[in-house]
């Protein structure tokens, strides 16, 4: 793990508010310059801290406005099926996000649909039709509570 001090933090605590925030903003906010808070922001970039910068959409607005956790058993976990059903989930064109997940399921997922007669659609076109499926359990988000990038314990106890 690469070595990062309080200020990396202040820096990272920043870039999670604004990615879009000039090295100028971004050195002001940390009480540095913004040569330095620009050399510390690649550092940290090339040392894979920041992955990268992305828009936070919000999914109703544009059409997408129910959301679900769908929890997916295989019939093996066999190394094989596992990344068969890897290749395939990733190409799911309505999936946000998947994880190989330890418990009674295998996989999560979250998939974003205009409708219950979409996600039927989803279902059938796309779920379904993932290898090694056993079992597909759908569960729809009813309110989001909170939706963060960064847990804020990560910066409770540094700079």
């Amino acid at each position: 793990m690469t070595i990062i001090d309080s200020t990396d933090y202040r820096i990272l605590r920043e870039l999670t508010r604004d990615g879009r925030a000039s090295d100028v903003a971004l050195g002001e906010r940390v009480h540095l310059s913004s040569t330095a808070a620009a050399r510390r922001r690649k550092i940290l970039e090339e040392r894979g801290a920041v992955t990268g910068y992305t828009a936070n959409l919000d999914m109703g607005r544009l059409g997408f406005g129910i959301t679900v956790m769908v929890a997916i058993e295989l019939m093996t976990q066999a190394e094989q099926a596992l990344l068969e059903f890897e290749a395939a989930a990733v190409k799911c064109p309505s999936m946000s996000y998947c994880a190989f997940v330890s418990g009674d399921t295998d996989f999560i997922m979250i998939v974003h649909v205009r409708s219950f007669e979409d996600y039927d659609r989803v279902y059938r076109s796309e779920l379904s039709t993932l290898p090694h499926v056993a079992k597909i359990r759908s569960s729809f988000v009813m309110r989001e509570v909170t939706h963060r990038t960064v847990p804020p314990i990560l910066f409770q106890t540094k700079g």
